[in-house]
């Protein structure tokens, strides 16, 4: 990202040059592109249509190939570890402790009984998520997870994964039986149904939003603080506008850690809700 903020810079510079404040150019480094940025210039990416559909290969797209090739070569070499020695070092210790907390910390105290069938899905959420957010944080990365059509396939995914293990756990109708609370009078049971299967969806949206916005707004934070020593004209603000933008960019490091956290413990816990209606 710090690579991609210079020419970010270098956008506003010559905005600035020709006398306008035009902030455009903080979407364009923030949004999906068919080119990447590289040291060298733009690498353009294959443009696909497939009857009528536009398959063409995007940034973010490839962030995310990036992100699973990076997974499954860490998680090989870690079980690779586990079969020479018991004992974990290095990335196999490292990922260890990450799971050890995703079971200890999300999972087990959100569902409960059971969680162990889920694990493995809250697992990839949170490694596929934590990878994205870590990858927008390089030199000329950029951040898949900014993109709201890879958070609402996230959370789509969640959803079915909500409804699949209440309907596995309580059975068809008492899943959605159950969704109405106790003891609420006849008259008012249509409106609860309507309110609660709003809410089967409403959870899942803000699963896809939480994670997009938070995601963005850092990186157009940044881009904005040191677009303002160009825009203003003057070089007074140049320490303050360094100053704060290396800051958001350090939270940054926490925000891309705490948002692959919440996304993994919202979907745990409305799991643990589905499954155990009773409780």
């Amino acid at each position: 990202m710090i690579f991609d903020t210079v020419t970010a810079v270098s956008d506003t510079a010559k905005v600035a040059e020709n006398g306008g404040s035009d902030t455009s150019w903080i979407m364009h480094h923030i949004l999906d592109a068919y080119k990447l940025e590289t040291p060298f210039g733009y690498l353009h990416l294959p443009s696909i249509h497939l009857f009528g559909i536009d398959l063409s290969i995007t940034k973010h797209v490839v962030f995310m190939w990036i992100a699973v090739v990076l997974l499954i070569s860490g998680f090989s070499i870690a079980s690779k570890a586990y079969k020479k020695s018991l004992v974990p070092k290095g990335i196999a210790n490292f990922l260890e402790v990450l799971i050890i907390f995703v079971r200890d910390e999300i999972a087990k105290p959100t569902i409960g009984k059971g969680y162990e069938r889920f694990l493995p899905y809250l697992l990839t959420v949170f490694f596929f998520i934590l990878t994205c957010n870590f990858l927008g944080l390089i030199p000329y990365g950029a951040t898949a997870t900014s993109n709201i059509g890879v958070t609402s396939t996230l959370a789509i995914i969640s959803f079915f994964v909500i409804q699949i293990g209440g309907v596995m756990k309580n059975g068809f109708f008492g899943y959605f039986k159950g969704l109405i609370p106790h003891g609420v009078p006849v008259w008012l049971l249509p409106i609860m149904f309507v309110v609660e299967m709003l809410g089967l969806f409403t959870k899942p949206f803000a699963l896809a939003i939480r994670l997009f916005a938070n995601l963005t707004a850092g990186h157009i934070v940044i881009y904005a603080l040191l677009g303002l020593i160009f825009i203003l004209h003057t070089y007074i603000v140049i320490p303050v506008s360094i100053s704060f933008a290396l800051f958001i960019y350090l939270l940054e490091i926490l925000v891309a850690l705490i948002q692959a956290y919440i996304f993994t413990m919202l979907s745990s816990l409305f799991i643990g809700m589905a499954v155990h209606q009773d409780h």
